[in-house]
């Protein structure tokens, strides 16, 4: 007679299987190999940087900045020594360049959180470093430093071209030129306009750009805040053209005064309104400091409230 066979024991799937968890009795605690820290806003701003320097956005747009601030600025300084009298302060060429090259800074203002957004990056940028504040201070701190080093760098090289093509010039008789920028028959640069002219129109437009980065973190789109910073920059001195009546002159005044337009051409010297050398445009640069503080206060308390 054959011994019967015990039954088998039913299989066991793997999943099934009790697991031995870190710290439970008789099981092994896992110990890892990396080191674990905590991470601070300085790991913020090495991966910002990283982010900002190895996109092509960030090449292409500080290339046309560089070309429109000194190609235009050459142009204009060729222009007017052509005439062989100085009509406007010596450095003051250089605004117009400026003026189309602040575009750029402004453009890539809004790509730098937009474009993650638009990508859907935002979300391993967050899952990354879950304080938001932090991130959204990275960004801000890096791309001013960079938007404001590179501008100076343009601004800089700008007035030395104006210096080198314009200095020596005798004023125009027409010239309503400030007397000190007047030497031995001369127009010169003072070194206020200097100051202006370089370290206070990059700041006029880092600032802008600044502003473009808390728009954009506002509304996480890139046409619309764009166009929003493309009208806040342009809309004030075309509303001020249609208002020619009596009734409007005050308000197209105010518009003009404070539109950021003419705080640039103001650091430049020229002002829309009012004569040349007149005033200087570092009022109009802390007023827009105020305003661009307020936008990131309002970009930081949306992006704690929101989703991404």
């Amino acid at each position: 007679m054959s011994t019967p066979t015990p039954p088998q024991a039913a299989p066991v799937h793997p999943q099934q299987v009790p697991q031995q968890w870190p710290g439970a009795q008789g099981g092994a605690v896992y110990t890892s190999p990396i080191p674990i820290r905590s991470t601070h806003l300085g790991h913020a701003l090495a991966s910002e940087w990283t982010k900002i320097r190895t996109v092509r956005s960030t090449m292409w747009t500080l290339s046309v900045m560089f070309l429109l601030v000194i190609g235009i600025g050459t142009a204009t300084a060729a222009g007017l020594s052509g005439t062989g009298y100085a009509e406007l302060p010596l450095l003051s060429g250089g605004l117009f360049g400026l003026m189309l090259g602040q575009i750029c800074i402004v453009t890539l203002g809004v790509l730098v959180i937009t474009s993650e957004y638009g990508t859907g990056m935002i979300r391993t940028t967050m899952t990354a470093c879950p304080a938001r504040g932090r991130v959204l201070a990275a960004k801000a701190m890096v791309f001013f430093t960079l938007s404001f080093v590179m501008t100076l760098i343009a601004t800089t090289l700008n007035a030395l071209i104006q210096s080198a093509m314009l200095g020596g010039q005798p004023p125009s008789e027409f010239s309503s030129l400030p007397a000190d920028s007047i030497v031995n028959g001369e127009v010169i640069a003072t070194s206020a306009e200097w100051l202006d002219a370089t370290v206070g129109a990059s700041l006029y437009v880092a600032l802008l750009g600044l502003l473009a980065l808390a728009v954009g973190a506002i509304l996480r789109h890139s046409a619309g805040a764009i166009t929003t910073m493309l009208g806040v920059i342009l809309l004030p001195l075309l509303l001020a053209l249609f208002m020619q009546t009596e009734s409007l002159r005050t308000l197209q005044e105010k518009l003009v005064e404070y539109s950021p337009l003419n705080g640039l051409a103001t650091l430049f010297q020229l002002p829309f309104m009012g004569d040349e050398g007149s005033g200087t445009g570092w009022g109009l640069l802390w007023l827009l400091a105020g305003v661009t503080v307020a936008a990131l206060a309002g970009a930081f308390a949306l992006t704690h409230q929101r989703d991404v």
